[in-house]
């Protein structure tokens, strides 16, 4: 739905032709500027691709959420039986009781972990609304695999033209999702079953499972913890994954924390440039990037690698650094020097302190915002600072940030039965 304000002018129709300059006027020289750059945005949009019908673009949201539903609930009966693997798609052909037993886990852990991440969606959604920023519904990822999803976004459909905008469409999603993750750990912890029957009785399958991985507890989980739970019904922590509410509660934590990373077009991106504006929200997103990638490729190697990791391994890694930080500066050369430094520096580090390992997983997601994302966060023609009331709710979140971040989110444990 286009907004009067970005809606140009009417023009007479373009001719049919299958030239692109085809229906540029003969005076165009001549032509005042609006004129013509209203002339040149009609020809480009008869070359944009045709808008996607709303009965087949609301069937699409739809059918993402329902089949992301599936994966979610499925890669919540595996996480609950073992850990995080292929989705649990055997459990369709168990006996019905045990079928819906275990169904009844996947739920327990899908409904309130996807209700999360549509709260977070929805409140950047609305806001955008609220500002006549046209975007779309969100879009749920599902995965066939770990989480079962990769969580959920919304696109924006036209710029943003001030700070303050910025601030608000990137700070909603995360506050409303903690409004309603935070509540919903303290369900969990205020219901925790008596650990013996939960585990033994209720369900001995569990009780005999030992998962390798668990989550990691952030600070604002064991806070919760600590204040809500009853200290002798507090599952240990090889047994966490177990609990498919608590779960839910301690992942949603963790997804808001990650859209909370001060780098680039994330909402912690839009934070701090509101706080702080272009150049110093530039100067810190760019050298938490940095540190970023130092830390997920710490330990990978040393000098104390075998010539097999060096061989196989260092020609690739060499090749992901200049791919990650590419659009980190302007000339290759300052590149090269910086991914020079952080592979020093990891090595350093790693051979004076053997042992020491960061987050290989990070990786990944160190490439996608150096790609894809981008590691800077854009201008907006209005670049007022934000009132008083902002900033405070801004470093409010910055804290919560602090709070809910796992620099390694997945660790592993040893089971040891009860």
């Amino acid at each position: 739905m286009p907004f009067p304000e970005n809606t140009p002018n009417a023009l007479p129709p373009l001719p049919p032709t299958d030239d692109l300059l085809g229906g540029w006027p003969a005076d165009a020289a001549a032509a005042p500027a609006p004129t013509r750059g209203a002339w040149a945005r009609r020809l480009f949009r008869r070359y944009e691709r045709p808008p996607m019908r709303p009965g087949v673009r609301y069937a699409l949201h739809l059918g993402l959420f329902l089949l992301t539903l599936l994966t979610t609930v499925l890669a919540g009966v595996q996480l609950v039986r073992q850990g995080p693997e292929w989705l649990a798609f055997d459990v369709l052909g168990h006996p019905a009781a045990q079928r819906w037993t275990e169904l009844g886990w996947g739920l327990a852990y899908a409904v309130p972990f996807l209700g999360v991440l549509a709260v977070h969606e929805f409140g950047h959604y609305f806001v955008a609304r609220y500002n006549q920023v046209r975007t779309s519904l969100p879009y749920f990822l599902p995965v066939p695999f770990g989480l079962g999803t990769f969580g959920a976004v919304i696109q924006i459909k036209e710029r943003i033209f001030s700070r303050r905008e910025f601030f608000d469409i990137g700070l909603a999603g995360p506050l409303a999702g903690l409004l309603v993750a935070v509540p919903l750990l303290i369900y969990a912890f205020t219901h925790l079953p008596d650990p013996v029957e939960y585990l033994l009785v209720t369900n001995p399958q569990l009780g005999h499972s030992a998962p390798e991985l668990t989550l990691a507890r952030p600070l604002l989980y064991q806070l919760l913890e600590k204040v809500f739970a009853a200290p002798g019904r507090i599952p240990p922590t090889n047994q966490l994954l177990h609990y498919p509410l608590l779960l839910a509660g301690e992942l949603s934590l963790f997804f808001t924390a990650l859209n909370l990373l001060p780098i680039g077009q994330l909402d912690g991106g839009h934070i701090l440039y509101g706080l702080l504006g272009p150049r110093r929200a530039g100067r810190l997103s760019a050298g938490l990037f940095v540190v970023f990638i130092f830390y997920a490729g710490l330990g990978i190697f040393s000098l104390r690698s075998g010539w097999q990791t060096w061989l196989y391994g260092g020609a690739p890694y060499a090749w992901y650094l200049w791919l990650t930080l590419r659009k980190l500066l302007p000339q290759a050369r300052q590149v090269l020097a910086v991914a020079a430094l952080v592979w020093v520096a990891q090595l350093t580090v790693a051979t004076l302190w053997p042992g020491t390992l960061g987050q290989p997983g990070w990786l990944i997601f160190g490439l996608l915002l150096g790609r894809v994302s981008g590691i800077y966060h854009p201008s907006a023609p209005d670049e007022r600072p934000l009132s008083r009331g902002r900033q405070v709710l801004g470093w409010v979140m910055v804290i919560l940030f602090i709070l809910c971040f796992s620099s390694s989110p997945l660790v592993e444990v040893r089971w040891t039965a009860i």
